[in-house]
C-alpha cells in the first residue's frame, strides 16, 4: 500500500478529527482557567484550579480502564461513538456551571468521556494500516488532532468562556456523523470470532511479570508530556513570578505555542521513526530535545525566553503519537484496546502523582527548585522505563496475550 492511499482511509480522519476534539476539550479548562473561576467568585484560581485539573485527570484514569476494557470487549468503533457522545454532553453542561463544585464534577465526567477517543483511534489505525506504514498514520492522527490546542486557544479570544464550551460539545456532536463512516478492524473480528479467547481483562496486565513490566515501561515513557504540559506550562506565571519575570505569561498563549510545536514534532518523530525503522531511537532524540527547553525554562530571564523554551518543551514533548503507537504494539489482539486506551489516560493520571511531589518538594526547596527537582525525577524515570522496552517498529500484530 502505498502512503497516498494510507490518506484515503476514513479511520484515518475519523480518528485525527476525533483528537482535535478531544484536545480541544482537553486544554480549553487549563485555557480559561482563570476567567472562568473568577467569573463564579473565586479569588484564588491557582489551588482551585489544580484542584478541578486534578479532578479531570483522576476522570480520565478511570475512563481509560472503562473504554479500554469496552474496546477489546464490544468494538473499538462503539468505543470511539460512546466516549465522543460523553464529554460532547460533558462540554455543553460545562457551559451552565455555576459553583467550583459544579465545575470540577462535571470535569470529572467530561474527562470519563475523553479518555476513550485516543485509544480506541490509535488501536483502529495500527490495526487497519499495513505494519510499514503504522507510524505515518498515528503521526497524522496526532499531527492534526493537537492542532485541537491552538483552535481552543483562539476561540477562547474571541467567545465567553461558556460559549467555549459548548463549541466544544458541538464539534464533538457532530463528529458523530463522521464516526458511521468507520469499519471495525479484520484483526478484531478475527479474535472476537474466538469465544474461548479472554477479552479486554484489565487484570491480565498485572498477572505476569513481564506483562506487567511490559505495560508500567509503557506507561512511564510518556511522563514528560503531561509534567511540561501540566506543570510546567499550565503554571508558568506563576514560575515566572518566582523567578523575577516581570512581563506577563499567559497560560492559554503558553498552551498554544506548546502544542502547535507539538503537532508538529508528532508528524516529524513519526518520519523519523519510520527512517530510522526504530521507535525508541526516536523517542531518544525527542528525550534530549526536551531536556534542552526545560533547561532554557528554568533559566529564564524574560518572556519572550519563556515562551521560546515552551515552544522547545512542546516540540520535544511531541511524541504523544510514537508512544501511543508503542503501547499499541506491545500487547497481543485481546488486551491492545485495554493497553492502548489506558497508558495514555495513566500518564494523564499520573499528573496527580507528579504534582503531589512537585507539592511536596516545596516544603524543602523554593517553588523553582521544587519544579527542577521533579523535572530531574521524571526523567530519569522515563530513561529508566525506555530501557527496558524492546523495539516494536514493523511488528506484526496478529498475536494473542495468553
Amino acid at each position: 500500500m502505498s502512503s497516498g492511499s494510507i490518506f484515503r482511509k476514513p479511520i484515518l480522519w475519523v480518528a485525527a478529527l476525533g483528537y482535535f476534539v478531544d484536545i480541544y476539550d482537553l486544554l480549553l479548562f487549563s485555557i480559561i482557567r482563570i476567567p472562568s473561576l473568577a467569573d463564579l467568585g473565586v479569588t484564588d484560581s491557582g489551588d482551585t484550579g489544580l484542584l478541578i485539573l486534578n479532578t479531570q485527570m483522576f476522570g480520565l484514569l478511570l475512563g481509560g480502564i472503562l473504554w479500554g476494557i469496552m474496546g477489546d470487549k464490544l468494538g473499538r468503533t462503539r468505543v470511539l461513538f460512546l466516549s465522543i457522545a460523553l464529554y460532547s454532553i460533558g462540554n455543553v453542561l460545562n457551559g451552565f456551571v455555576q459553583t467550583p463544585m459544579q465545575y470540577a464534577w462535571i470535569r470529572f465526567f467530561t474527562g470519563i468521556g475523553l479518555a476513550g477517543e485516543l485509544g480506541a483511534g490509535i488501536t483502529l489505525v495500527s490495526e487497519l494500516l499495513p505494519k510499514e506504514k503504522r507510524g505515518i498514520g498515528t503521526s497524522v492522527v496526532a499531527g492534526v488532532g493537537l492542532t485541537g490546542a491552538v483552535l481552543a486557544f483562539f476561540i477562547a479570544q474571541w467567545f465567553d468562556w461558556r460559549t467555549c464550551y459548548f463549541i466544544g460539545g458541538g464539534l464533538g456532536l457532530a463528529l458523530l456523523l463522521l464516526r458511521m463512516s468507520v469499519f471495525e478492524s479484520g484483526l478484531y473480528h478475527k479474535m472476537s470470532a474466538q469465544h474461548h479467547i479472554v477479552k479486554g481483562n484489565f487484570l491480565m496486565l498485572f498477572n505476569k511479570r513481564e506483562r506487567f513490566m511490559r505495560y508500567l515501561r509503557s506507561i512511564l515513557i510518556g511522563l514528560p508530556t503531561w509534567f511540561v504540559v501540566g506543570i510546567l506550562i499550565s503554571f508558568s506565571p506563576e514560575f515566572a513570578k518566582q523567578m523575577g519575570i516581570t512581563e506577563p505569561i499567559e497560560p492559554g498563549i503558553g498552551i498554544m505555542i506548546s502544542y502547535s510545536a507539538i503537532a508538529v514534532g508528532d508528524v516529524i518523530i513519526g518520519l523519523l521513526s519510520q527512517y530510522l525503522q526504530s521507535r525508541k531511537k526516536a523517542m531518544h532524540a525527542f528525550y534530549i530535545i526536551t531536556m534542552l527547553g526545560m533547561l532554557l525554562f528554568f533559566t529564564a530571564g524574560g518572556a519572550l525566553q519563556m515562551y521560546i523554551a515552551i515552544g522547545i518543551m512542546g516540540f520535544g514533548t511531541g511524541f504523544w503519537a510514537v508512544f501511543v503507537t508503542i503501547g499499541a504494539e506491545n500487547f497481543g489482539t485481546n488486551l491492545r484496546a485495554t493497553a492502548a486506551t489506558t497508558i495514555p489516560n495513566m500518564v494523564r493520571g499520573s499528573l496527580n502523582g507528579i504534582t503531589a511531589l512537585f507539592l511536596l518538594l516545596q516544603g524543602s526547596f523554593s517553588y523553582v527548585h521544587s519544579g527542577i527537582a521533579t523535572a530531574v525525577v521524571v526523567m530519569c524515570i522515563t530513561y529508566w522505563a525506555i530501557s527496558g522496552l524492546q523495539e516494536t517498529f514493523g511488528r506484526d500484530l496478529d498475536f494473542i496475550e495468553e
